[in-house]
């Protein structure tokens, strides 16, 4: 990206926000709950004395996460590291939302067996501009220094690029689990690709950065920018990685190509819905990775079970306040009473909707039908679904993925608890 390209993205985008609003750390709220709360569901803290003693320092800790805009139609597994931007924002802290216009056009290469195509600078700026909307679900706009890569990197020559690739070394770059597999495996690594986790480091130089987050996948990079800190004379960063959240099944990492995700934009009836198809044990995983509820209101919870409460009810809590949060009260209540009306007292809709699924011969496979009938992606997950017992054809169980149907037969199909429809097969 040129230096007017880049000064028009600052223009462009910074002109959007606001200035965040100046903020310190809540006198009441001690170091040791403030660590319990940062500490709540993540994967590791480097270094844990270190953070202790910054925030024994009294000032607002200046907290980065980086993003690529490259998929903004998010699912709470991606709010994961969001959610914990939003305990340092409420413990009084200064968050940094840092879109990555410039390393976006690099294209990151972590956990990738291969080079990524980089973005234009026309697909950056689409996918910069839907960020807002969805992040500011969870993180408060007035409270958020938004800011851009391209601010400082675009305004970088040649001899400046050169200057950061001299401060690590090729034997420290394939120390990388990805670019190590790679380079056993003698799949091409690109030369771009190095500077990266360069770029991404130096930006927590160029943000004087206290604290840097990300995901599991992404402690490489933080740790380059712990690095370039020290080398140029600054306390280094503390790192925190969070977890990649399991999906609806609790085994396969949230993706959409699983069909086993909980879109930030979906319905307030399937967010509820697919909140409250979570196993017991699953919950609170996902209490503690997306609630924002206190460590002792969740550890309340937890003793409520103990001591015989009923584990839906405890769903019911959670399912309102994601649904509250990327629509509002109103409609986590409505959700609510629309599932216990449906699902509790086993009534089905009236609105059901009329499929038609066609195909070739006198029976059609089951599994076919239901991928036909859109209520899953694919015939796998169908043929999963059923094996599983998720099933229902008129409100019976069915776990046999061989079924077939006949021709000219017409059912009420449902799978899991919130997906039916009534499915003539012709």
């Amino acid at each position: 990206m040129n230096k007017q390209v880049a000064m028009a993205a600052k223009i462009r985008y910074r002109s959007r926000f606001p200035e965040p609003a100046l903020s310190r750390p809540d006198p009441m709220t001690s170091i040791q709950d403030a660590l319990s709360l940062i500490a709540r569901g993540a994967d590791e803290i480097i270094k844990l004395d270190e953070l202790k003693e910054r925030l024994s320092r009294g000032r607002p800790l200046r907290v980065k996460v980086g993003f690529d805009p490259t998929a903004p139609d998010l699912h709470v597994g991606h709010t994961v590291v969001m959610n914990k931007m939003r305990h340092f924002q409420d413990l009084g802290h200064q968050i940094i939302f840092l879109i990555g216009d410039f390393t976006g056009m690099i294209g990151d290469p972590s956990g990738k067996n291969k080079t990524r195509p980089p973005l234009t600078p026309v697909e950056i700026e689409a996918n910069a501009e839907t960020y807002k909307d969805q992040v500011f679900k969870i993180l408060d706009p007035e409270k958020t220094e938004v800011r851009f890569n391209s601010e400082w990197m675009g305004r970088m020559n040649a001899a400046d690029v050169v200057r950061l690739t001299s401060q690590y070394t090729v034997a420290r770059m394939l120390e990388r689990d990805d670019f190590a597999k790679r380079f056993r495996n003698e799949t091409p690594i690109s030369i771009h690709e190095f500077l990266y986790p360069l770029v991404q480091g130096y930006d927590s130089v160029a943000l004087n950065c206290d604290v840097e987050m990300g995901g599991t996948d992404q402690k490489f990079n933080l740790l380059v920018g712990r690095a370039l800190q020290q080398n140029h004379g600054m306390d280094p960063q503390i790192i925190i990685t969070m977890p990649l959240l399991e999906g609806l099944d609790g085994v396969k990492k949230m993706s959409k190509s699983e069909g086993n995700y909980i879109g930030i934009d979906e319905p307030p009836g399937e967010i509820f819905g697919k909140v409250m198809s979570l196993s017991d044990d699953l919950m609170w995983r996902y209490f503690d990775l997306l609630s924002f509820r206190p460590n002792s209101d969740i550890e309340a919870l937890k003793q409520s079970v103990a001591d015989g409460a009923n584990p839906r009810d405890v769903k019911f809590e959670l399912g309102k306040e994601l649904v509250a949060r990327f629509h509002d009260q109103a409609a986590a209540d409505a959700a609510q009473a629309e599932f216990i009306q449906r699902f509790q007292k086993d009534q089905l809709p009236d609105d059901i909707p009329d499929v038609h699924v066609t195909g070739d011969g006198d029976e059609l496979p089951l599994s076919f039908i239901i991928k036909q009938a859109g209520l899953t992606a694919s015939t796998s997950e169908a043929r999963r679904m059923i094996e599983q017992g998720a099933v229902r054809i008129d409100q019976e169980r069915v776990s046999d993925a061989s079924l077939k149907l006949s021709k000219d037969t017409t059912a009420i199909i449902q799978v899991g608890k919130r997906r039916l429809a009534r499915v003539t097969v012709s």
